[in-house]
């Protein structure tokens, strides 16, 4: 019972995200903003929301292993596997036209520094609420930037829906993925105990693949109808949001512990590991894709290695 509520949770956060992210981005479609923006912002928030939801949820709950580990895992998903696939499939997915290509440069540098004092701040083994304070105040410096971009016009775009049937989706979407996130805490928490794995280990695979699911649908389907700018956007704005906005919120519910520094390593080298994406011609690209797939697989099995036995 517990697996099967945990996979209707991650079916919930799936199909929740995707009714966010649809309502969403016709909204922002509505009021001409560019495509970049719209994956950066508005898309990149609607994929976040289970990571958002589940990391707050175990923080309430006193998991903050689970919540940490979420969003560690959840960014080194992002580019190793989600952005990885997008690449094999589309090697010139960053150089799509020239305004798009600056955009993603801009937004790469963006969560590189997000990346860099979330780095600098957990070498300490923990972080605390001071650490939640300084990733909101750099999350809102960012968001910002962000929305500086701007506005252009989008003749010849069909909305699928009227405004109305929009905010439907959004409220609808929100409720799925809050519900969804409830039961996705619990079974990791039940998986963790039942097996004697760690908590942090569960939340640095598990939890972590299944939040990600939504920037795996949106960013692979937006890759492939060649909307490069929202595919790209939506992995580099999500990542900008987990380390700050999702993990800066639930340190401020109760402090967490890093589980091994080679998880701070990790998403280290795995955020630098965008860049050679950005410059590279496209047989490199799709070789370099190839290796972010099996470094990815290489993190996991080392997780669970980690892992004491008895």
């Amino acid at each position: 019972m517990t697996f099967i509520l945990f996979i209707v949770g991650v079916l919930l956060l799936v199909k929740g995200a995707d009714l966010f992210v649809g309502g969403g981005s016709d909204l922002a479609i509505r009021h001409r903003i560019s495509p970049a923006l719209i994956g950066s912002t508005i898309i990149a928030f609607g994929t976040s929301l289970p990571e958002l939801v589940v990391s707050t949820s175990a923080a309430v709950k006193g998991n903050s292993d689970i919540a940490v580990g979420n969003v560690l895992g959840s960014n080194i998903a992002n580019i190793a596997l989600v952005l990885a696939l997008c690449t094999l499939l589309r090697p010139g997915i960053f150089a799509a036209s020239e305004k798009s290509r600056h955009l993603l440069i801009r937004y790469t540098a963006l969560m590189l520094v997000a990346t860099a004092v979330f780095a600098l701040l957990a070498l300490a083994g923990t972080l605390d609420a001071f650490a939640g304070v300084v990733f909101l105040i750099l999350f809102v410096g960012i968001l910002t930037v962000l929305l500086r971009e701007q506005r252009e016009e989008e003749e010849g775009v069909e909305l699928r829906s009227h405004g109305w049937v929009d905010a439907l989706y959004i409220c609808l979407g929100l409720a799925a993925v809050i519900i969804g996130a409830q039961l996705v805490v619990d079974g990791a928490v039940a998986f963790a105990e039942a097996l004697g794995i760690p908590a942090f280990v569960i939340g640095v695979s598990v939890v972590a693949v299944g939040t990600s699911f939504p920037e795996l649908a949106t960013s692979v389907v937006a890759a492939a109808k060649g909307v490069e700018a929202i595919s790209v956007g939506n992995i580099l704005g999500s990542n900008i949001f987990n380390l700050l906005l999702v993990l800066g919120i639930s340190l401020l519910l109760a402090p967490a512990t890093i589980g091994s520094p080679l998880d701070i390593i990790a998403v280290v080298l795995f955020s630098i590991a965008v860049l050679p994406l950005l410059f590279a011609r496209p047989a490199v690209i799709r070789g370099w894709s190839c290796i972010l797939l099996l470094g990815y697989a290489a993190y996991i099995a080392w997780s669970f290695g980690a892992v004491p036995v008895g």
